[in-house]
């Protein structure tokens, strides 16, 4: 029993523990992600535009972490703020 009790110990340690290197990395490009949408939305500079841009960034930088799926579905459809005659470049 001791040695159950220990395996599913270890085990659980091991799957916590596994990917902690990749958050600096995944944080990183989220940021780049947020960055990137902020230029586009200065580059645009369309009235009422903010919304899409930042909803993008969110979704973006939402892709590259464990909250990624989550985000996705609470963000879903960054389309929904964006404003009419934005050219599709953006």
């Amino acid at each position: 029993m001791k040695l159950l009790v220990a395996g599913i110990f270890l085990i659980l340690i091991v799957e916590t523990t596994a990917q902690w290197y990749n958050f600096p990395i995944e944080a990183a490009k989220g940021a780049r992600d947020m960055l990137q949408a902020y230029r586009d939305m200065r580059e645009a500079n369309w009235k009422n535009s903010d919304k899409y841009f930042h909803a993008r960034g969110n979704y973006d930088a939402a892709q590259r972490g464990a909250g990624g799926k989550w985000a996705a579905e609470v963000i879903r459809d960054p389309n929904h703020f964006r404003p009419e005659g934005l050219p599709s470049k953006y």
